[in-house]
């Protein structure tokens, strides 16, 4: 069962999102990136009120993702990314980033805390930062 509404479009688009946020971290960190992507969409807190789509997401402005201004990220969704895209839509998480609305790879070790938040892991190059469940509890639900 969908954790988000997605269609055929959104999950290109997730797809090439993960792909160019993540590739060269594997498809664990592609997966990692997408639980983060996914998140947004179903919190309805802080930086991300009123972000009720894949497109809402991936377009957000402010605080939205780099890899849109580049080219890569209008190539043509691949069949493994897209099967790694339903999964995250499905409702699959991975540790670190399983209920992180944030990443970012640091030139050093993960801070404590980025923008308030507080790390919950690093995945190879990125580290992932989750609300608390006080501050965001759409994110930690299961439905």
């Amino acid at each position: 069962m969908a954790v988000i509404k997605a269609s055929s479009s959104d999950i290109d688009m997730l797809a090439r999102l993960m792909r160019a946020e993540a590739e060269g971290e594997g498809e664990l960190g592609m997966l990692n990136a997408g639980n983060v992507m996914v998140n947004r969409v179903r919190a309805n807190c802080m930086d991300f009120e009123n972000i009720r789509s894949i497109p809402d997401m991936t377009f957000q402005s402010p605080g939205g993702f780099e890899a849109v201004q580049k080219s890569y990220f209008y190539q043509q969704a691949r069949d493994r990314d897209r099967r790694l895209a339903k999964r995250m839509v499905g409702g699959e998480r991975v540790h670190p980033g399983e209920f992180a609305l944030w990443f970012f790879r640091p030139d050093g070790p993960c801070p404590a805390q980025w923008w308030g938040q507080w790390n919950s892991g690093r995945y190879k190059a990125h580290c992932f930062y989750t609300p608390l469940p006080s501050d965001c509890e759409e994110v930690f639900n299961t439905f």
